[in-house]
Order: structure tokens, then C-alpha cells, then sequence
């Protein structure tokens, strides 16, 4: 299993600073809480980050994961994680399949991204968990969705997978709001 850690975007409703980098109210970046826990449910983890911000790179790769630089024109989500999907075919664990997390949802349980993995290994094709009935991140796909997520363009994410294969999904309900909270502006940060 792979974890992919989608850190490319602009954050354009956050402001003028990397929100990335921001820090949670417990001094923890906001990028560095997503990445350790990912790292801990699925150490082989790749962070794709835009290559001017280096400063996010450093702090992903102590972390423990694999940062891959996506290109200048494939920085809209759908083309970063396609990159990423790429890349991943070096290491031999990307057969298993993929758990995509968001860099800007740092209160994700390690326990839930590890059930989504778990769920792969029993032969589900698509791994959306849920809280209280909504779709949340991160999301796992089997190895066997590779093509689909290498032909990935533009800002949709892999949601359009999820529209064309609705009867692949298994919904894991859990005990995690967390994967419903990502931080999108400053005001996030003081939830």
C-alpha cells in the first residue's frame, strides 16, 4: 500500500501564507499533523508538493515520506495526484493500492486511514469512509484503478472515479470526525 499525501495547491482562501506550514493550536503545522498521521497508518507515504516550496518539502521529508515534486502545470489536484500515481509505480507496494489524504486535514485518526487500508487488503475496490453518513478523506482505491488515476486532469480529485464506479465503493463508517475537517481558511484553525 502506498499513502499519497496531496500538498500542491495554492490555498487560495487561506490567504497570503502557506496554510500548509501554518501551525495548529498545538504548534503542530497544519501539512506536518497530516503527514505523521499517514506515515503511521501507511509508512510508504509520497507527499506531492510544488517545487518553489521547499520549506514544505524539508518538513514532509523528516517526516518520514517520499516528496515528489510535481511540475508547474500540474499543480490542480486531479494532475498532482496523477504525477503521484505515476511516481508510485517505482516502489514495488504501489500493487497493493493507494490511500489519497489531503495535506490540509491534519485531525484524521491513523487508526481509520489504517482500517481503509485494511479493507484493500481484503479485496475492496474503493474505500470511502464515512461519519455520521458523510463521505469523508482519505480515500483508498486498489491498485487495479492505476490507469484511471494516471489519466486524472484538472481540479476534480479523483471524484470522478468515485462518479463512475459507485458500485465499487464500500462505505467504513467510523468514529472519526476528523475526515470530514480540512482547514481552509484562518478561521479553521481555531475550531
Amino acid at each position: 500500500m502506498v499513502g499519497i499525501l496531496l500538498a500542491a495547491g495554492f490555498s487560495r482562501r487561506f490567504g497570503a501564507s502557506n496554510k500548509l506550514l501554518e501551525a495548529l493550536p498545538d504548534g503542530c503545522p497544519i501539512a506536518l499533523a497530516s503527514a505523521k498521521r499517514l506515515v503511521d497508518a501507511v509508512p510508504l507515504s509520497i507527499a506531492v508538493v510544488r517545487p518553489e516550496n521547499k520549506a514544505l518539502a524539508l518538513l514532509l521529508q523528516d517526516a518520514g515520506l517520499k516528496v515528489f515534486f510535481c511540475s508547474e502545470q500540474d499543480t490542480e489536484m486531479a494532475d498532482s495526484l496523477s504525477a503521484a500515481i505515476k511516481y508510485s509505480a517505482t516502489f514495488s507496494e504501489s500493487s497493493d493500492g493507494f490511500i489519497i489524504a489531503l495535506a490540509d486535514m491534519p485531525y484524521i485518526n491513523s487508526q481509520t486511514t489504517a482500517a481503509i487500508a485494511s479493507k484493500l487488503s481484503e479485496g475492496a475496490s474503493i474505500v470511502v469512509p464515512t461519519y455520521q453518513g458523510k463521505r469523508g478523506h482519505p480515500v483508498g482505491f486498489s491498485s487495479k484503478f492505476r490507469d484511471e488515476l494516471e489519466n486524472l486532469h484538472g481540479d476534480e480529485g479523483a471524484r470522478s472515479i468515485l462518479k463512475l464506479y459507485p458500485n465499487e465503493i464500500v462505505f467504513l463508517e467510523c468514529d472519526d470526525s476528523g475526515i470530514l475537517a480540512d482547514i481552509d481558511t484562518p478561521a479553521d484553525l481555531k475550531l
